[in-house]
């Protein structure tokens, strides 16, 4: 099973995921691209940003994607 498959089948049994879990749990690097790719293909997947402060205090924001079903 390739990564792209394991992040499609994460979505459909989790409803969400980020890139560091992509990462950890998969090993895939280009989650973004795997989240197009998902999405020319009909699955509806938003994308939130979700606010964060580093171990140095240091803010940012990194995307969690939604699963929100089959486009009709």
């Amino acid at each position: 099973m390739n990564k792209s498959e394991l992040v499609r089948q994460h979505l459909l049994r989790y409803g969400s995921i980020t890139s560091w879990q992509a990462i950890n749990l998969y090993g895939e690097t280009r989650l973004a691209s795997v989240i197009c790719n998902l999405r020319d293909k009909g699955y509806d997947i938003r994308t939130i940003m979700c606010d964060m402060v580093d171990k140095y205090g240091n803010e940012g924001q990194y995307a969690k994607y939604v699963y929100k079903g089959a486009l009709e």
